[in-house]
């Protein structure tokens, strides 16, 4: 899910250790995380990490003994909500640093860039990373160049790369094959071996998948199926590359 125009909020409990790899000595300014109430005066449940971008959909992870969050960079993009996620035209990446809990974060420059995606062309949604000898992954939703009745691109999954955990990022020059749908999170597992878990139903995404083939009408008669069974996640074990899908997409 994503909130507009909401400073990132994230407790403890969302980091997630990883395998350690060596982070860069990128030099960042420093966010001020001591602010306790919101710019119109309230009260945050819990105090936010930064204020000064909009954040959402954090991932966390240690790499070398530092705390990465990887969010997605919420913007004023001055449309209106409706029920496509146009108004949430987040466009890039940028990498939060800790050197622990509660100590002053970094905010990263940008890490990654619609623009510079070839396959993409807008909506850069929540992300996830991962680390696998030497390298960092950072795997991100975006809509492809395709267009459907509102002129907007499918859901895709992309995988970009850098030997810096804050970026920045290279991105493959298409999308990981067989990928759909949004809110990619993978898990490596003690013997080594990743998996992909993603799927949202925000804009009939999951919806319009059903059948395995793109359906850019299949989330249409949502409201009148109400005894239709429930769309499960996604997974997906990940090739020795990290870039692609070892075998097919299962729920």
């Amino acid at each position: 899910m994503r909130y507009p125009t909401l400073p990132l909020v994230i407790l403890g409990a969302c980091l997630a250790a990883c395998n350690a790899g060596t982070a860069g000595n990128q030099a960042e300014p420093e966010a001020n995380a001591s602010v306790a109430r919101s710019p119109e005066g309230r009260e945050y449940l819990t105090q936010p990490l930064v204020t000064e971008i909009f954040t959402a959909d954090p991932s966390a992870h240690v790499f070398d003994g530092k705390i990465y969050v990887y969010p997605s960079h919420d913007i004023d993009a001055g449309i209106g909500d409706d029920d496509l996620g146009n108004q949430y035209a987040m466009r890039d990446y940028r990498v939060l640093r800790m050197d622990k809990i509660g100590g002053p974060v970094t905010i990263g420059p940008v890490a990654l860039d619609v623009k510079d995606v070839p396959w993409a062309s807008q909506q850069m949604w929540a992300p996830d990373a991962a680390y696998k000898d030497g390298t960092y992954y950072l795997y991100f939703p975006a809509r492809d160049k395709s267009k459907d009745k509102n002129g907007l691109g499918a859901f895709r999954i992309g995988v970009a790369t850098s030997k810096d955990p804050m970026g920045p990022f290279v991105p493959e020059p298409n999308y990981i094959p067989g990928s759909f749908s949004m809110d990619p999170a993978v898990f490596t597992d003690d013997d080594g071996t990743s998996y992909m878990y993603f799927g949202g139903i925000w804009g009939g995404q999951l919806q319009r998948w059903k059948d395995g083939v793109y359906d850019p009408n299949g989330s249409d008669t949502d409201l009148m199926q109400d005894d239709q069974p429930a769309l499960s996640g996604k997974v997906a074990r990940m090739g020795a590359d990290m870039k692609s899908f070892a075998e097919p997409v299962r729920d």
